[in-house]
């Protein structure tokens, strides 16, 4: 499979004729919102801009939508260095230092002290702190999601396996899906095979994406740690024991136990549609699958927490936040509107599409997200893992060491490479890129 990063040459090459992100710049007087996700995502930011269009008339807001991440880098990247960037752009804390450690974002210090609609402990601090670069505030978060294991309750149902619940552990999350992996008469699979031949799974037991922020929280639960240093990060130290142990089980889910995809599988059918098709009893992925999974019509599906690896329950942050550009040509409204998006009326109306688990600490407990009568029913679990939440390294080549090392685990995991091999090219393609980065 591509990485978004392997596509970025050419999205730039594309994106370099789109100056001003293809809409006249902003010349009259629209701020520019630059966002990328999946249809149902597009559109909730949609109904959010429209809203804000309601409750202040004759604000403009002209929503950008990239086609995806890659294109949104792309865009911004090239809009940047072209002098004119979109007011607003939301983008993952993940992506974003390349343009902070190059200063081409805003910071928002003052103008969050001067708010009289937000106020900086209004939002978990998890969120806010991974948008914190040199001591200032740049971008305001609308969310502060985490993995969670989303399941078929119907398929659990109908095989009779029990449903995962708070306090799973990792071999409790293998025996589920192996007992969910079938074939097309129903029988379980015995590794890569039937109990009555070799016939293909119909329905697997596991859909998970093999890159290190999916590794991440079994490593960390397991003791271990992603670097050496979280705050001037030289290396990864995926080869200490603790790491070691998390990595090479995870990478055992394809080959070992059978219960994930094969790689032609997933390049057929990814996993997202591959559990809305009911062709897969469990998936891991952050809250913005809600929004494409609320469109599931033909089976009941709920949410469940990771499983505990070692001794205690790790997640891993996934946060996006609306960051202003320093080359944009309305501030004011740039921030009026960034206001409304992460105040109370916005991140009602975002969670309401399922999009989010909001940074607003408010409304994340309210009705406005636990609604009972949407799924998933126990939306409980995106608030009670916030306290057991990480993040990935902030260090501004984090995109390029992500992508490299996304497409080892990924070879690694559907070939069956050696561990030590593994672990060894990892180390030799990373440590130039740690040494480039520069960090908060």
């Amino acid at each position: 499979m591509i990485r978004w990063v392997g596509r970025l040459v050419a999205a730039a090459l594309l994106a370099a004729s789109l100056a001003g992100c293809g809409d006249g710049g902003g010349r009259d007087g629209a701020v520019r919102l630059l966002v990328f996700g999946a249809p149902e995502e597009l559109a909730a930011y949609r109904k959010l801009v429209a809203a804000y269009r309601e409750t202040a008339p004759g604000q403009k807001v002209r929503l950008i939508e990239a086609s995806d991440r890659a294109d949104l880098i792309a865009r911004l990247a090239t809009s940047i260095s072209g002098g004119a960037p979109p007011d607003i752009v939301l983008i993952n804390y993940r992506f974003y230092g390349q343009f902070a450690a190059k200063n081409a974002l805003q910071p928002v210090d003052a103008r969050l002290r001067d708010s009289e609609r937000l106020a900086a402990d209004d939002f978990y601090p998890q969120a806010m702190e991974a948008f914190q670069w040199g001591g200032k505030q740049l971008c305001m978060p609308q969310n502060v999601s985490s993995l969670a294991v989303y399941y078929n309750r119907d398929l659990f149902k109908r095989y009779q396996v029990p449903e995962p619940k708070a306090g799973w552990t990792w071999n409790d999350l293998i025996s589920t899906a192996s007992a969910l992996t079938r074939d097309a008469n129903g029988a379980v699979m015995k590794g890569t095979e039937s109990e009555g031949g070799a016939a293909p799974a119909e329905v697997h037991g596991l859909g998970v994406e093999p890159t290190m922020i999916r590794i991440a929280p079994f490593v960390w639960s397991n003791g271990g740690e992603l670097v050496d240093d979280p705050k001037r990060p030289t290396r990864f130290t995926l080869d200490t024991p603790a790491a070691r142990q998390a990595l090479r089980d995870f990478l055992d889910l394809r080959l070992a136990y059978g219960v994930t995809p094969t790689d032609e599988e997933v390049e057929s059918e990814d996993d997202e549609s591959r559990f809305a098709n009911g062709r897969l009893a469990m998936v891991m992925s952050s809250r913005r699958a809600t929004t494409t999974f609320r469109h599931i019509k033909d089976f009941e599906w709920d949410v469940a927490p990771l499983p505990t690896y070692g001794d205690a329950p790790v997640g891993i942050l996934h946060s996006d936040a609306y960051c202003m550009t320093r080359g944009a040509r309305n501030q004011d409204g740039a921030w009026r509107f960034v206001e409304f998006a992460v105040g109370a009326k916005g991140a009602k109306i975002m969670a309401g599409t399922g999009r989010t688990v909001p940074s607003n600490m408010d409304i994340a407990t309210s009705e406005a997200f636990l609604d009972p009568n949407q799924p998933p029913r126990n939306a409980q679990v995106f608030l009670d893992t916030i306290p057991t939440i990480r993040r990935a390294p902030m260090i501004s080549t984090w995109p390029e060491i992500e992508d490299v090392t996304d497409d080892i685990l990924e070879n690694a995991f559907y070939r069956g490479d050696r561990l030590d091999d593994v672990l060894r090219e990892i180390d030799r393609q990373t440590r130039p890129l740690f040494a480039r980065g520069e960090g908060p």
